[in-house]
Formats: C-alpha cells, structure tokens, sequence
C-alpha cells in the first residue's frame, strides 16, 4: 500500500498534497494517539484548527 501512495505523490498533481500528524489524547486511558492524514495544501490550516 505504501508504494500506492508514494507512487501517487510523486505526479505533478500529487505534489499539492501535505500528510498531517495529528496527536490526540484519550480521555478514557490518557494515551496519546497520532492520527495521520493527507490534506491538500490550502486546506491544512483548517484542518489543524478544527478539533
């Protein structure tokens, strides 16, 4: 799967693309976990300020 997604970003319309790693803590446990997305470029800002 990782070569899907390498091989995608590597066309000239894949480069508008950003992975983000989001950390988020369980309130249950108290564990951090991270979350990652791929998020086109203009979109990131809003991606961070939403929760």
């Amino acid at each position: 799967m990782a070569k899907k997604v390498v091989a995608t970003l590597k066309t000239s319309s894949g480069k508008e693309y950003s992975k983000v790693i989001r950390m988020s803590r369980s309130a249950k446990t108290g564990a951090y976990a991270f979350t990652e997305t791929m998020v086109p470029n203009d979109k990131v800002q809003e991606f961070l300020n939403k929760r």
